[in-house]
């Protein structure tokens, strides 16, 4: 943290030009963010060996001289130009034409991916109406497995591929967007904070532009330093930033964003408007241009419908699944339970549910049967700022209810909650119906049913504190879909084998 107490203000310089390049291949070339080249090279690999390799796979699943089009055995050269180039070029294409090589969408957020989708479904179409115009005489199993491989590799390359990326930025702190944030000092702390609460995104705030005036910020800690009186576009090339992020107020003063937005073209450098919208996912907001105006919509958040229904369905048909294949495991944990500490083998407890709706939890006992009793001479031990008692190292814990907890097995009963309709697979976590009294922003918590599982478990569970897991169930509330819940399932399955938080 750096305390602002002094300032280099200089007189703004005019910008260079404030209209387009004259050629659009004059733009110079990025400085700093230079990570996305490499990175799309080895995307361009991954595709065209993905492409080449699914049409390999269906050569050999079906027989090649009934596998390709007619006059394949007089001419096997064309054959295997247009299954291993032809076709591998023209995924490329497809995904150019689609943007799935776009930096802005690469390594964060499901666009990529559909933009990968949206260029395999335009292979398929392009395919079928050459197939068509030509009278060429197909396999449609052969095609299909040749075209569906290639989606299904594609996207399982994209994915390992983001992964290696998300592993770079976390460990090496690389391959990221080096930003200057503008605006006053608390909008562009509260953007600091969003930006830099998950490294994956790769978004690295190096420096702040405040545009209230020096006096507003002396003596205040910041993490990066402050700047005021600068020229904006000469302040990113001093500190190596790549991108400009306008914080709420400053993008609303009339014409500025849009000479900034002059001052930029052909710098190389991006950028980006962040609204005070906070915690408001995506697809919820859409731009409406009315005039020249650029008008932010924000939809209600879908809390009944079609949705919703298959929501419910999903939950109660995956519940009654895992708890009939699941069975030999239970009796495995009740034996382990009984033979550890003579007692119940289930906890039930008191937790508030949908709409303020009381209901008893199930759960593999994990601590001695006095830990009740017990729990007064550990209040003032508590590792936790919120309305659960958590500690590290909790002496009512016995040994195998310490590995149900690290391993979260011991929730795995709430599969009958969910089967019931008092829970759901994803959703915020039920608390104690005893703590708390659900006031204020915490009550929004009890519009949807409480999960198994849910964003706060799958970013930090017990490490997280409170006021961050009531931010990340309340952003779950208002942004919540199917995809978002399978996601969010998916990366439950990482966490639980890390042993994340859990304790």
């Amino acid at each position: 943290m750096r305390h602002v107490d002094s300032f280099e203000i200089q007189p703004p310089t005019p910008p260079s030009h404030n209209g387009v390049p004259r050629s659009a291949w004059a733009r110079a070339r990025r400085r700093v963010s230079r990570w996305h080249r490499p990175y799309i090279a080895v995307l361009l690999l991954i595709d065209f060996g993905s492409a080449a390799l699914a049409s390999w796979i269906a050569i050999q699943t079906f027989d090649q001289a009934a596998s390709g089009f007619s006059g394949t055995r007089e001419d096997p050269t064309w054959f295997h130009t247009v299954s291993f180039l032809l076709l591998p070029l023209g995924w490329l294409i497809s995904l150019w034409g689609n943007r799935a090589y776009d930096r802005r969408y690469l390594g964060l957020g499901p666009d990529e991916f559909k933009r990968v989708v949206r260029g395999g479904v335009a292979v398929a179409a392009t395919v079928s109406f050459i197939a068509f115009a030509t009278k060429t005489e197909l396999s449609r199993w052969t095609v299909g497995t040749a075209l569906l491989g290639a989606l299904l590799l594609i996207l399982f390359g994209r994915f390992m591929a983001r992964f290696v990326l998300h592993l770079v930025r976390r460990v090496a702190g690389q391959a990221g967007h080096r930003m200057v944030l503008v605006g006053t000092l608390p909008e562009a702390l509260e953007v600091y904070t969003a930006v830099t609460r998950n490294p994956d995104a790769g978004l690295v705030p190096v420096a702040i532009h405040i545009t209230d005036g020096y006096a507003a910020a002396r003596g205040m800690e910041t993490p990066v330093p402050v700047y005021a009186g600068r020229d904006v576009l000469a302040l990113v090339r001093e500190v190596g930033g790549d991108t400009i992020a306008v914080c709420g107020s400053a993008s609303a003063e009339p014409g500025e964003l849009r000479r900034l937005a002059w001052q930029l073209e052909g710098s190389g450098v991006d950028l980006v408007v962040a609204p005070q919208l906070t915690d408001i996912a995506g697809p919820r907001v859409h731009i409406r241009p009315i005039e020249g105006l650029p008008l932010l919509y924000v939809e209600e958040p879908t809390l009944s419908g079609p949705a919703l229904l298959a929501k419910n369905l999903l939950d109660r048909v995956a519940a009654g699944l895992g708890l009939l294949l699941l069975t030999p495991l239970f009796l495995a944990i009740a034996i382990a339970i009984r033979i550890s500490d003579n007692g119940p083998v289930f906890f039930r407890q008191p937790r508030v549910g949908h709409e303020g709706r009381t209901f008893r939890v199930w759960k593999f006992r994990t601590m001695y049967v006095d830990a009740e009793e017990r729990l007064a001479g550990l209040v003032d031990q508590n590792e936790t700022d919120g309305m659960l008692f958590k500690m590290k190292e909790d002496p009512r814990v016995f040994p195998v209810g310490r590995f149900l907890r690290a391993s979260s097995l011991d929730e795995l009963p709430q599969l009958i909650n969910v089967l019931r309709g008092e829970m759901s697979l994803v959703g915020p976590r039920p608390l104690p119906a005893d703590d708390g009294d659900f006031l204020g922003d915490v009550r929004r918590r009890l519009l949807v049913r409480p999960g198994m599982t849910g964003l706060w478990q799958v970013s930090g569970r017990s490490d997280l504190s409170w006021d961050e897991a009531v931010r990340l169930d309340l952003y779950y509330v208002d942004n919540w879909s199917l995809a978002y819940d399978l996601s969010i399932l998916w990366r439950t399955v990482g966490v639980v084998l890390a042993r994340k938080g859990a304790y």
